[in-house]
């Protein structure tokens, strides 16, 4: 039995998809289940007993409003810090095998190469530093753990980049969107093909940390004109749009968005000899359905 933390999110809807197609038995708490409290934790894997014992968990829940978190700090820390000890902690106790999910943001952005899952980790705010903690804590109480950190999520559930610019795009005749802030796209479809993967996986993978995302190098300018380009020939945008760059210096925020965040994922396609999509194809089949769902 799975128990996936968070289900009702991008990401966790995704998964239970996912789950479901394949017959793979979960149980979905989101914000029904307090997993910064180790009663409720513990109570809950408890109640699964004999072929219903829990054996896996997915975590998905998270604080992700990076902007937000800079003004909330003590709720930050409990669901990005406390809520994944707690959850690692009871893993333990149960014998439960783990996976949570981590960012991109726990590099600083410097880089001018893809971040190694190795590479020294140094946020810059609130939410990356939450995340990294997160990260370490749980390790330090259960070393069962799979970390898979990601970047530029989107996909059919909740807001997101590509959401947003098709609904600008419908609005507007023109937008501008930042030339200098570099990533890779990942479609939440893929990633949790990823996360099963690891479940499903017949020989045993190494536990520790793992980079996920679609592959390719872009900047969100890059990725808005493909948008843009696709949503027209697919008949998602209706009217002309001009798709401009402009500079993150013209968008302030109160955290810095690194700059650099393209992951390398060599170590996630060696161990579960998986095939990563390019982050043009995925978006194609991503726009796909949403076109059958005009």
């Amino acid at each position: 039995m799975i128990w996936l933390i968070g289900n009702k999110g991008m990401l966790g809807t995704e998964l239970s998809r996912v789950f479901e197609s394949r017959g793979i038995q979960y149980v979905g708490t989101d914000r029904d289940m307090d997993i910064t409290s180790e009663s409720a934790v513990s109570d809950f894997i408890e109640a699964y007993t004999g072929v219903d014992k829990i054996d896996w968990i997915v975590n998905c829940a998270a604080y992700t409003a990076v902007d937000k978190a800079e003004d909330d700090l003590a709720l930050c820390e409990r669901l990005n810090v406390t809520g994944p000890t707690i959850v690692a902690k009871a893993a333990k106790v149960a014998g439960a095998r783990m996976i949570h999910i981590s960012t991109d943001y726990v590099f600083n952005g410097n880089g001018t190469r893809p971040y190694r899952e190795d590479d020294p980790t140094d946020p810059t705010g609130v939410y990356g530093l939450t995340k990294r903690n997160g990260e370490s804590a749980a390790f330090a109480v259960n070393d069962r753990i799979y970390i898979v950190r990601t970047a530029w999520l989107y996909g059919q559930y909740g807001k997101n980049f590509v959401k947003t610019m098709l609904t600008l795009m419908n609005e507007k005749d023109r937008i501008s969107v930042v030339n200098d802030q570099r990533g890779a796209p990942t479609w939440a479809f893929d990633l949790a093909e990823a996360i099963t993967a690891f479940i499903v996986a017949k020989n045993d993978v190494p536990f520790g940390v793992y980079h996920f995302s679609n592959l390719g190098d872009i900047s969100w300018f890059d990725f808005a004109q493909e948008i843009y380009r696709m949503g027209r020939a697919k008949g998602l945008i209706k009217s002309e749009c001009a798709v401009l760059p402009c500079t993150s210096a013209e968008y302030p925020s109160r955290v810095r968005r690194p700059p650099y965040s393209v992951l390398d994922k060599t170590k996630i396609q060696k161990e579960l000899h998986i095939a990563i999509p390019g982050w043009e194809e995925s978006l194609s089949k991503y726009l796909d359905i949403k076109q059958t769902q005009v």
